[in-house]
């Protein structure tokens, strides 16, 4: 056992906590084990108008051609699951990671500092990159293979003790560290993940096609909305928290711990979003995951809960 790798691992996994992650792990930053599954699935035209992901594809099989000299993969939770609140009924059309700050501005701060802190202790010659599903990295292949959690047949991260409700960060270094083992799948028998999606995203267990997703359809997608999904969206605007909702790892799910996550106001009603002018809505929803589809992919998401509504 290499005591020095041991050292700096929990050195760096102490770190993480005292800079308010909820779960770290370690992996190897080698290619993913997935990798084959990842192509076929761009093949079979699941990401939809995700371009960038095929354009990327070289480096999302492989970390080392993201950071040369890639050893190690550190990658942390951030618990953002509000429990019950007040406001919770305004807010129900929007997925409960878009209720508060934006993830990206709460976690990048935290994994530059925890990256600052390996190189410290790591000595000259240690390099790295911070990831918050802004890069061509696939973190959740990362994460999964470092111990955070397994991959559930809802294609979501899950752990134990918190669930799905959480935010996914990665260090690419080429520290060389300590690994954590894999976690086993424990979904078993169950299918209610697949049972409840309204729009029957799921070709199968673990196996997601975007185009049909409705978190997909109200965030990345491009365009109008093809017209046999409409009525299936409900009044959702902005994401979905179906699949993770009946998850039974997620009955126990503890409230997080930071405050950012949590809405500092009543979401606006449909007549009133409507209403924004441009530099409204610019203005209402700064800092917060609700500028990803912009006003105008906003609009288009209201006029299909608004129809949904009518036709109810």
């Amino acid at each position: 056992m290499d005591l020095v790798k041991v050292a700096l691992t929990d050195a760096v996994k102490a770190k993480a906590l005292e800079l308010g992650f909820d779960l770290v792990a370690v992996g190897p930053a080698d290619p993913p084990e997935r990798g084959a599954a990842f192509e076929a699935w761009l093949d079979a035209g699941y990401a939809g108008t995700m371009e960038y992901m095929a354009r990327t594809l070289g480096k999302r099989l492989d970390p080392r051609r993201v950071l040369p000299g890639a050893r190690s993969a550190v990658a942390v939770a951030l618990n953002y699951y509000q429990g019950e609140l007040p406001v919770q009924e305004s807010w129900a059309p929007v997925a409960r990671y878009a209720w508060g700050r934006d993830y990206h501005e709460v976690m990048t701060p935290r994994l530059e500092s925890l990256l600052a802190f390996l190189k410290e202790k790591g000595g000259p010659g240690i390099d790295g990159r911070v990831y918050v599903d802004t890069g061509p990295v696939l973190e959740r292949e990362l994460a999964a293979r470092a111990g955070l959690g397994w991959i559930g047949k809802n294609t979501m991260l899950l752990h134990p003790k918190v669930g799905s409700w959480f935010f996914i960060g990665v260090i690419l270094t080429t520290a060389e560290l300590e690994f954590g083992e894999p976690l086993p799948d424990r979904c078993g028998h169950c299918t209610a993940c697949l049972e409840v999606c309204p729009t029957h995203a799921f070709v199968g267990p673990y196996v997601l096609d975007a185009t049909r997703c409705i978190s997909y359809l109200t965030i990345e997608h491009k365009g109008p909305i093809a017209e046999e999904l409409k009525p299936l969206m409900g009044q959702w605007l902005f994401g979905c928290d179906l699949c993770q909702s009946v998850c039974p790892w997620n009955r126990k799910a503890p409230v997080t711990r930071e405050p950012q996550f949590l809405p500092d106001e009543p979401f606006m009603a449909l007549d009133e979003l409507r209403k924004l002018s441009e530099a409204e809505f610019r203005e209402r929803f700064h800092g917060s995951a609700l500028m990803r589809p912009k006003r105008q992919g906003m609009m288009r998401n209201v006029e299909v809960a608004l129809a949904t509504r009518r036709t109810a």
